[in-house]
Parts: structure tokens; sequence; C-alpha cells
């Protein structure tokens, strides 16, 4: 564990594990922490790479705005700066977006994909949900003291004071109207979506999602030939809030992590 330098940022990393590598995208206002429930499972069969995202846990605000394509674009370059090259990406929420934009900036780098409950397009989440999501305003940030993602932030942060900052930066990025659906149509890296049954993403966007990946469309045959490339998880009696501390995160994902590449038909 330790900071990498990618382009003038020091980006904080942890490995745990050993195997072939897995690199972890924690959600907004989160850190590696976030994983901490998960990471262990993960960690006997992988090695597992959990990153900390501009302005996020102990990675210092980039004095840029927040957005997904520069932030995959972020990601990318630790990935080839610490050789690990075909790596598998898991991105929760916020770091879906990411990883998801990683696989369509850098799909070379990638082996395998694993999104869990983001959206492709900002109106596959809930209207309550986007209509939540934060104001780009420090004022409100200083009404979130105290609360978790605050007390964590101020707890690991080299620069706790930069709290407000990135509370306005999380708020004009998650603010910001985007439709990737052409994109992923095109992606051609295995992937798997993974929601809660209760989640922020509304479950008519999850099969439009899977449907983009190339789900969905068919019967799978009665010896499976026709299968999609792609693989949809809901995951039961969980929430966008709860579902990267369940156990059933891990059991699910390591099967499609480890099963021979499909090639997308």
């Amino acid at each position: 564990m330790g900071y990498a330098l990618i382009d003038g940022v020091r980006f904080w990393y942890e490995t745990h594990g050993d195997g072939r590598p897995l690199v972890l995208l924690h959600g907004g206002f989160g850190s590696v922490e976030t994983f901490a429930a998960i990471r262990p499972a993960l960690a006997r069969r992988r090695l597992v790479v959990s990153v900390d995202l501009p302005g996020h846990g102990r990675t210092a605000d980039a004095g840029r705005p927040l957005r997904y394509e520069s932030m995959a674009d972020d990601v990318a370059a630790l990935i080839d700066h610490l050789g690990l090259a075909e790596a598998e990406v898991l991105g929760f929420s916020l770091g879906g977006g990411v990883a998801l934009r990683l696989a369509v900036q850098h799909r070379q780098l990638l082996r395998r994909l694993v999104v869990v409950s983001a959206p492709c397009r900002r109106q596959g989440w809930f209207p309550e949900v986007l209509a939540g999501m934060p104001e780009p305003d420090e004022a409100a940030a200083e009404r979130m003291r105290g609360t978790p993602p605050e007390q964590l932030y101020r707890r690991v942060a080299p620069r706790p004071e930069d709290w407000p900052r990135l509370w306005v930066r999380t708020g004009e990025l998650l603010r910001r109207d985007y439709d990737w659906s052409s994109e992923v149509a095109a992606i051609t890296t295995p992937t798997m979506l993974v929601f809660a049954d209760a989640d922020s993403v509304r479950p008519a966007h999850m099969v439009e999602f899977f449907g983009l990946l190339g789900g969905g469309h068919r019967d799978a045959g009665w010896d499976g030939t026709d299968r999609p490339a792609a693989r949809l998880a809901v995951l039961p009696g969980l929430t966008h809030y709860d579902i990267v501390d369940s156990p059933a995160l891990p059991a699910t994902v390591l099967p499609f992590l480890t099963h021979p590449s499909t090639p997308p038909t």
C-alpha cells in the first residue's frame, strides 16, 4: 500500500491477497474502506487493488472537476503504472461509472468488468434519487459535518479541510446529464452487472443496460450455446447502501471472474 504519482496527483492504493489483479473502485464520498467487509473474500482468490479516487479518501483533490471520463484515464494510468495489464475491475456506484468508462476508453487493459449498482445513463436512477443528489454548495457540505462520510474523510484525508470542495465537485458530477448507451453497446469486455433488488437504480434500466450488452434478447437454448457474454445478477434483500457489505456480492462475482471467457455473439 502507498501512493503512486499519476499526472501530478498522488493516488492512494492498497493491495491485499495474491493472484490475478482485481481493481476496486468505490462510490461517491467513499474510499478503500468501502470494500472492507468483502475484501477478505475477494483477496482469497485475487490480488485486490483498492484505489482512492481523486479528492476521495487519502487521494487529495486534483485541482480539476470530477468527471467519469478523466477518472477512468487516471485509473488506466495507475493500472499501467502498477503493471496490472488485463486487470479485472469492479466499480460500485460512482466507481461503477468510472469502471464503465474504463471499459469504453481503455478496453485493452481489462479482462473482466463488474459494474455494481450503477446505471449507464443518468435517468437510470429513480427520480427521488436524482432529486436527492448533492447540491454543489459548500454550505450544504457544512451541514453534512458529523455524518459517517464526513467523519471518514476527516480521519483519512491528507487535507480534511477540503471536505466542502469534495462535496461541491461530487455534486457537480452527479448532476451532469449523461447517456452512454451507444458506447455500452460496443463494449466487448466480458461484463457482469450486479444490482440489489431494492436498489437506487430502476429495475427497468437494469434490464435495458443488460440488453445493451447483448443480454435478454433470446433463450439460451437447452445447452446454453446462445447464452450472452454479459451477466446480470439481482441480489435479494439488499439495497444500494448495503450491497457492498454483503457476502452475497463476492459469492456472485467470483464465479464470473473465474469462468472461461465467452466471446460475444
